[in-house]
């Protein structure tokens, strides 16, 4: 059963381990959020827990809890009033846990595979804890300290380490705010695919480092980011048909990390494995298909490592595809804000509700420094829908488009001209998650034409820039 790896000895009087029951399941359920707390020394011993002073029994009692999933197993110790606590937790997992106590006390974190023991002192009344990584404990990963016939209301929520709610702790975002004068928006112009010199297929090398800084998201706030290369989203990639691409994942980021390619078909098993802090793996894929493919972080929570800035695009030109002007990459994704400088709040990423919506990375920011064209330049737009939730409707405000690649088809013009028979034209490219394409236009007079979802909520929340179309 779910709790026979668990184990606890006291002397001379013991503690009772229960293993993980509907009500642990139900706790990790109600209990939400993602607070970060810095983890003790490993085996640091504790001044006390509970809500009172309480004569010491005595008794040491140890336990050990394991991880399965996204739960501690078993998810509750009883104790007696004044019993000392010495609490090991073995990671059995495939990534970076800890655990924290509301009174303070913490494993520091643990590397898959790894102990971490805490000492939580003498224990007078029941105690809260759950894993600090980003994410797990609105994943369920919480844990109940009980002290015999202590009451239910003496529970220890120390320290204001709550659930994540937005209740006056999240940032708020101004959406008139300016970005900082230093500010420089990510590089959207999109270089040729290169070539090898025979023209045959090639190999492309690259290292994705995972780093996690805090950086601007737009409307005044900024935000703890996951990212790949110091940069959200993370490198566009590009190549052709018959391409192979060797990704080295570096992990110098403080949990586990990972990385899925879509436009790649690989068994996830090795390649996709999540990696703890200070590990690498290398990720070789061809690719077979054209079109431009999501890659992400796909360790769990998936959906707050991609809000957190942990994706990125490959694009894979079709066959013949002809040169343009001008190519834009735009990668569209959401923005959960927790406090400021802070993790996204996991509440929000589970209830579909961002405060911000961006085009690469930040909201608004080709507003302040839009893109560049000149009148009857052809400019091709690559969008990709990154979510990690919630889908995009790209549009030009006073443009057409006039060629559409979907999801690896024409869908107007291309080789074949669709449409052309009937003066076919296109206002929008609709892309849900994980979906992209390209679409097509031509300004023939100056002006400044502004590009958006035009799903309107979100264009309203950042996912609004300009085209800057010169004589």
């Amino acid at each position: 059963g779910a709790g026979a790896t668990a184990s606890a000895a006291s002397a001379p009087s013991g503690g009772l381990i229960r293993s993980a029951d509907r009500r642990g399941i139900l706790m990790g359920l109600l209990t939400a959020g993602a607070a970060v707390v810095v983890g003790s020394v490993i085996g640091n011993r504790g001044q006390g827990t509970g809500a009172q002073d309480v004569e010491a029994t005595g008794n040491t009692v140890n336990a050990t809890i394991t991880v399965q999933g996204m739960r501690f197993v078993p998810d509750t110790v009883d104790v007696t009033p004044g019993d000392r606590l010495v609490i090991t937790l073995d990671n059995t997992a495939d990534q970076v846990h800890d655990l924290v106590l509301a009174t303070g006390q913490s494993t520091g974190r643990v590397a898959a595979g790894a102990k971490g023991t805490l000492d939580a002192g003498i224990v007078s009344g029941p105690v809260e804890g759950w894993c600090s990584i980003a994410g797990h404990r609105a994943q369920g990963m919480v844990f109940h300290v009980t002290a015999g016939g202590a009451g239910a209301g003496t529970h220890q929520h120390g320290g204001g380490q709550s659930r994540q709610t937005g209740s006056g702790k999240d940032a708020v975002p101004d959406y008139s705010a300016h970005l900082p004068a230093d500010f420089k928006a990510f590089d959207a112009a999109l270089p040729a695919a290169p070539s090898s010199p025979d023209g045959g297929p090639m190999t492309h090398r690259h290292t994705f480092t995972v780093t996690e800084q805090v950086m601007q998201v737009g409307g005044g706030v900024t935000q703890r980011r996951m990212t790949f290369n110091g940069q959200v989203p993370g490198p566009v990639l590009r190549g052709k048909v018959g391409d192979t691409f060797e990704i080295t994942l570096v992990n110098d980021g403080t949990m586990s990390h990972s990385i899925d390619f879509h436009a790649g078909i690989t068994p996830p098993d090795e390649a996709m494995r999540s990696i703890n802090p200070g590990e690498s793996l290398v990720y070789t894929f061809t690719a077979q298909h054209s079109g431009i493919w999501l890659y992400h972080c796909s360790t769990s929570p998936m959906s707050l490592h991609l809000a957190a800035g942990m994706h990125g695009a490959v694009i894979i030109d079709p066959p013949g595809l002809p040169a343009v002007d001008r190519e834009y990459a735009i990668v569209a994704s959401e923005v959960y804000l927790g406090p400021e400088g802070g993790e996204p709040n996991t509440d929000k990423i589970a209830a579909k509700t961002p405060d911000l919506m961006t085009f690469n990375g930040v909201a608004f920011q080709y507003h302040q420094q839009p893109l560049k064209a000149r009148v009857g330049e052809r400019v091709r737009f690559w969008v990709m829908a990154a979510g990690p939730s919630l889908p995009t409707s790209f549009h030009a405000v006073g443009l057409q488009f006039d060629q559409v690649f979907f999801e690896g088809a024409w869908t107007l013009g291309g080789p074949s001209q669709i449409g052309a028979a009937w003066s076919g034209g296109s206002q929008a490219l609709g892309l849900h998650p994980a979906q992209g394409g390209f679409v097509e236009c031509v300004a023939s007079e100056p002006g400044h034409y502004v590009f958006v979802s035009h799903s309107f909520a979100d264009m309203e929340k950042g996912a609004h820039g300009v085209l800057e179309v010169t004589a």
